[in-house]
């Protein structure tokens, strides 16, 4: 039941406990008031509780805390007060806990240490007031913890440490008084100690004139070495920029060398010949819509992949742009999941992007392979869907100006030896100017293409959106969602859907809880982003698909995706 950003007022009803198959309940973001419901602890089967940015207020009831296969728990920017209920230990299943921006007080319960599954807790900006337990390394799998703006004093323990993959921590604005070597957030407290020196209780006070000199230094030396790692940053910048302007403008001359960016210097034009025996066909790995793509070995035994524009399309203008496009929007963008791209030559006779080799070719080759197909498990599927979530995350929202990539297919990622999806093919990307008109002809392919775009001609990051959801579906259901979508948004439609009955039947049905539940959440995004009005459909970075942010929890309605169709069911 998603109903976020919905304005809804008032208490949240108690019959909403008699909701016993109920797996993911948001409501966050409206103007609910009053208590939480004891009768929340009746939701037996709930895996994902978000109540977040309501004016919900009161203690958090101790029943909450039996729903035992919960795993994310939003109850962040209200005004609940209380203590945190102990019975939190027992919630073995949670994975991401966010508490802040409450009136929450007492202690830190020892038996929140209990959670060995959680990744991720944000209690910071309540009022809790004591020691950070010592027991807090019991926490093995935490990546991120938040305890800012609280009234915690005492010494941060060194237990901490033991917490391995811990990746972010914030303490700032406590009470803290001692930590050791510090890594983190830890500003705002009084008397913190940050050096290994200060850990001798004894060191005498240094004398004013020495204290003064102290200071100056530790102002002076970090701003000389920012300015210095600034112009350094600078030059190696002009330098790059000069190489990759003297790359895309102009003809070299045959036997001239071209740049490999992340690689081990220059590499002749002679090698690339050489390595495919002048683009032999024998060496062509798949054919494009405006170019050929080679496998190459290069002298060092690094295999490369290398996209080469058909001799006839050179002369046109339209594949000539195109091929220029990708060359020039990958040389300023790196992602994880982003093809990377190691150099291009742009000479008018022999043009050819050099990328990084993905051994398992397109997902849609593999996903229509039964052999290859049965390979990819529900795990890797939903993995590769995260994959591309953050790729787009990426393009949309860290890029300056924002990236739409245009053409998100099956046939536009690609795998790699360990199965990891690469978003590929930024021939008809766009960057999105604010200043100017975002209008466009329709590029993209058939099946994944935004509907809007057939009558407004406008691009933007939603268009992205709609063909990452189709994608999504594809991969969970082994072939595309045409005639799913079809069905679902037929307006005489009323039909229910169970979501087991279209999964890919070349596998076993998913067994496993946490397997079945992240099959649930990521249909939810995927039919999100399919919405037929782009204002409704999710931002990439609200869908992004890990467990640091199941943001998408946030989203718009489900139920309302397709006029009057029922969300697809489990069961």
């Amino acid at each position: 039941m998603a109903l976020s950003r919905n304005g809804l007022h008032g208490p949240i009803p108690s019959a909403i406990g008699d909701l016993n198959n109920l797996l993911i309940l948001s409501l966050d973001s409206n103007k609910l008031s009053g208590m939480l419901h004891q009768e929340l602890g009746k939701l037996k089967n709930l895996v994902a509780l978000n109540v977040g940015g309501n004016k919900l207020m009161g203690p958090i009831p101790s029943t909450l805390f039996r729903l035992t296969n919960l795993t994310y728990l939003y109850l962040h920017s209200n005004h609940l007060n209380g203590s945190i209920p102990p019975e939190i230990g027992n919630m073995t299943g949670l994975l991401k806990v966010d508490m802040s921006m409450n009136n929450i007080e007492g202690t830190i319960p020892l038996e929140l240490t209990r959670l060995s599954q959680l990744l991720y807790l944000s209690i910071s900006s309540n009022m809790l007031s004591g020691q950070i337990p010592i027991t807090i390394a019991g926490l093995i799998s935490l990546k991120g913890l938040d305890l800012s703006n609280n009234k915690l004093s005492g010494p941060i323990p060194p237990e901490i440490g033991k917490c391995s993959e811990l990746r972010n921590i914030t303490l700032r604005n406590n009470n803290l008084n001692y930590f050791r070597d510090s890594p983190f957030k830890v500003y705002g407290n009084q008397g913190i100690c940050y050096f290994s020196a200060c850990s001798t209780l004894h060191t005498p006070t240094p004398s004013k004139s020495k204290s003064l000199v102290l200071r100056v230094l530790n102002i002076i030396l970090p701003i000389t070495a920012c300015v210095i790692f600034l112009t350094l940053a600078f030059i190696v910048f002009l330098l790059n920029k000069k190489e990759i302007a003297k790359l895309m403008t102009g003809p070299t001359k045959s036997g001239d060398v071209f740049s490999i960016w992340n690689y081990d210097g220059r590499i002749a034009f002679e090698d690339i010949i050489k390595a495919t025996e002048d683009f032999d066909i024998k060496y062509c790995i798949g054919t494009g819509g405006y170019g050929s793509v080679y496998k190459a070995q290069l002298p060092n035994g690094k295999v490369v992949a290398l996209k080469k524009l058909h001799r006839a399309e050179t002369e046109e203008t339209t594949f000539f742009n195109s091929f220029q496009n990708e060359a020039h929007v990958l040389s300023k963008i790196a992602h994880r999941n982003i093809v990377k791209l190691y150099g291009f030559c742009l000479h008018k006779k022999c043009m050819f992007l050099i990328y990084k080799y993905m051994k398992r070719g397109s997902l849609f080759c593999f996903l229509r392979n039964d052999y290859e197909a049965v390979v990819l498990d529900w795990t890797m599927r939903v993995n590769i869907i995260k994959c591309v979530a953050n790729a787009l995350s990426y393009l949309h929202h860290d890029c300056m100006p924002s990236i739409v990539h245009r053409d998100i297919s099956s046939n536009n990622i690609l795998l790699n030896s360990k199965l990891e999806a690469f978003v590929a093919d930024f021939g008809t990307a766009r960057l999105l100017d604010s200043d100017s008109s975002n209008r466009t002809i329709v590029a993209g392919t058939y099946g994944y293409i935004a509907p809007e775009l057939a009558y407004t001609m406008v691009v933007t990051e939603k268009c992205d959106a709609y063909s990452f959801g189709v994608v999504a579906l594809e991969v969970l259901m082994g072939r595309h969602p045409g005639e799913l979508l079809s069905s679902l948004s037929s307006p005489s439609s009323d039909q229910k859907i169970m979501l087991i009955d279209v999964l890919d039947p070349r596998l076993s049905p998913p067994v496993d809880r946490m397997v079945m539940q992240d099959i649930v959440l990521v249909t939810t995004v995927a039919l999100a982003c399919l919405h037929s009005k782009p204002k409704f459909r999710p931002t990439m970075q609200r869908s992004v698909l890990n467990s640091n942010q199941i943001s998408f929890l946030s989203t718009a309605s489900t139920p309302h995706l397709f006029g009057g169709a029922d969300i697809i069911k489990w069961n």
